[in-house]
């Protein structure tokens, strides 16, 4: 079976140089971000995969390039077996950004304060040409409020009106207007306490086994990873480190930064077992160590770590880039 998102050594590089300028006169180079560095996944019709990383490791640059906000520096997406980023620039691209829309991770940010909800909610409609009658909007409006938890009669209120859950709510019920296929759901609730966060959880899975909905969903609380996903990429300095089925990497996670990150998850029953802290810092993106990104944070670090980059390779059944679990030192 075709999977229904691919992308293929997806790769962003942001221009951050000084201007023009200063180049000159200071004598400065050009400096290159590579904020994604070459990211291959692939999503089944109906499937989560769930990125995880630490802040600047390029999950939301990876949101944006699959939503066609941003263009790839190099490599590509297929769409349901068609060029995604060539399609959304042809007059078929208003059909393709019905079919894949976006959650944001801030709803105090993402919702226009001075509209109502029913303008919020009705705007793809109106835009995609969906709906024009007005009592027919309102209709489908409500229906949508009432998908996510929420009342009709909420269409009337301000986002200010609303907590952090219910805002949340209404940006998934303005996601789910123009009835997409594909939702890419960059860290919806991060912005949100514990007890939302587990609402608005259930309230998508719910509308993702009604309505067969395929997910990106980025995170960087893997207690919510495991609670939604079915796969899970784990990114380091925009590139994929390791990619393997859910029970799979909370069961036996083998690159030591995922082993890292689920080691310093605080855990019920280990009360006594002394917990790893992260080890080191996060490099500058913009001066990457050579070899291996994670080198100067690994145990298993040895000579070839730090200078050949190793390879996204499939071992045992996942996909992993270490050079450590490749020559069995793990």
């Amino acid at each position: 079976m075709n999977p229904l998102v691919q992308a293929t050594d997806l790769a962003k590089t942001f221009d951050v140089s000084p201007p023009w300028l200063n180049r000159v006169l200071e004598g400065k180079p050009r400096q290159l971000l590579h904020a994604v560095d070459g990211v291959s996944f692939e999503i089944a019709k109906g499937q989560t995969l769930a990125l995880v990383g630490e802040s600047g490791c390029g999950k939301s640059t990876v949101a944006k390039l699959l939503v066609g906000l941003y263009e790839p520096t190099r490599g590509g997406l297929t769409f349901a077996g068609e060029d995604a980023h060539a399609t959304f620039k042809t007059p078929q691209g208003r059909q393709l950004r019905r079919r894949i829309q976006m959650i944001f991770q801030d709803p105090y940010a993402s919702l226009n304060p001075r509209w109502t909800v029913e303008d919020i909610v009705g705007e793809p409609l109106k835009e995609h040409q969906i709906i024009t009658d007005a009592a027919r909007l309102e209709d489908k409006v409500g229906e949508l409020l009432k998908s996510v938890g929420l009342s009709p009669l909420d269409m009337v209120k301000y986002p200010h009106q609303f907590s952090g859950g219910q805002r949340q709510r209404i940006s998934i019920a303005r996601a789910l207007a123009t009835e997409p296929e594909f939702l890419v759901c960059d860290e919806p609730t991060s912005a949100l306490d514990v007890s939302v966060q587990a609402q608005v959880l259930n309230i998508m899975k719910d509308l993702q086994r009604e309505r067969g909905l395929t997910y990106l969903f980025i995170s960087h609380n893997l207690a919510v990873v495991r609670h939604v996903s079915d796969q899970v990429g784990v990114m380091y300095l925009g590139r994929l480190v390791e990619l393997s089925g859910k029970h799979q990497l909370f069961g036996n996670p083998r690159h030591p930064y995922t082993r890292m990150l689920l080691d310093a998850i605080p855990k019920m029953h280990d009360t006594g077992r002394a917990r790893t802290p992260v080890q080191g810092e996060v490099p500058n993106p913009l001066n990457p160590p050579s070899g291996c990104a994670f080198n100067p944070r690994c145990p298993h670090a040895n000579e070839r770590c730090r200078v050949e980059r190793p390879a996204l390779l499939e071992i045992e059944g996942i996909r992993i880039a270490c050079h450590a679990v490749e020559e069995g030192r793990i």
